[in-house]
């Protein structure tokens, strides 16, 4: 099926390790809707060499609008003219340059509990990405950029698989200066900041949006009560929840997943709740007593 004109897309904006993932999947089980996992060279055909994810409305020239929405236009062709459904989690850090390339877009937000979200991306950091997705990141990559990633995927390889290194040099959303913070804090602090960073800038660039553009959740009231979460999500959508629907979602998820960041060193998170204190009181997460 050909089409000719793009329908508004659905962007699920959350940090990595945030639900993101499963959040998608559940949007995705919608038969009008297409999901789009990480196209992330698409978003960064306006500058591939820049080192860090922060992107604004100046870098959404007419031709990378252009260039961009006719990626877009092209998978939702390709998927029987079904509404794209979208996650990028680097895009926490530009949400302007989305709305200027797609004005017409519906935006949905997700946030999880920053020591839930700590655990699950120092363990991410730990691994070199796999062959399957270094083909998936070449795949959507045009030839004339394909050498700005090369280079990092070489050194990943060669610190994890090659020096060993408990480390990859980067994982998770760039903010602007991470590489100085990598040479002078520990790995937990950084990961801290991509957090409180990351969840700031989204949160205060979609409010600029006014409310009946965007809904925000919690990764946890997904998990605790998917049926409420999910019809306000298809219905801020525009999109029509079944029960059938509710009742597979409620089948893919799985609520024992909260309690894994207590495998890391307390005195090393206490040490980061400075870092991510506020943001913590802005979206009602308390801070566990056995950091106290």
């Amino acid at each position: 099926m050909t089409t000719t004109e793009l329908k508004p897309p659905i962007f699920l904006i959350g940090n990595y390790r945030s639900g993101t993932t499963i959040a998608q999947k559940l949007i995705g089980l919608h038969p009008d809707i297409v999901t789009w996992y990480e196209p992330k060279t698409v978003w960064l055909y306006a500058d591939p060499a820049r080192r860090h994810d922060e992107f604004g409305e100046i870098d959404a020239t007419e031709k990378v609008a252009r260039y961009i929405r006719g990626r877009f236009l092209e998978y939702q062709s390709r998927h029987g003219g079904r509404q794209i459904m979208e996650n990028t989690p680097a895009n926490v850090l530009r949400v302007p340059f989305v709305h200027e390339i797609f004005p017409e877009a519906i935006f949905l937000y997700i946030t999880r509990n920053p020591f839930s979200y700590i655990s699950s991306m120092e363990l991410k950091w730990q691994r070199a990405k796999s062959f399957k997705g270094i083909l998936r990141l070449l795949k959507m990559t045009p030839v004339t950029q394909i050498h700005y990633y090369a280079v990092d995927l070489a050194k990943q390889i060669i610190s994890k698989r090659i020096l060993r290194r408990k480390y990859t040099s980067i994982f998770g959303p760039r903010y602007n200066g991470i590489d100085r913070d990598l040479k002078e804090q520990e790995k937990l602090t950084v990961i801290a900041r991509q957090w409180a960073r990351g969840n700031r800038k989204a949160r205060e660039d979609l409010a600029r949006l006014g409310n009946s553009r965007v809904l925000s959740f919690r990764y946890e009231d997904l998990i605790q009560d998917p049926e409420l979460v999910l019809r306000r999500i298809f219905d801020h959508c525009g999109l029509n929840c079944t029960d059938d629907i509710v009742r597979t979602a409620k089948e893919m998820i799985d609520p024992g997943r909260q309690q894994k960041w207590l495998r890391l060193d307390r005195k090393e998170l206490t040490a980061i709740i400075p870092e991510v204190r506020d943001e913590m009181e802005f979206y009602r997460y308390e801070i566990p007593s056995l950091l106290r």
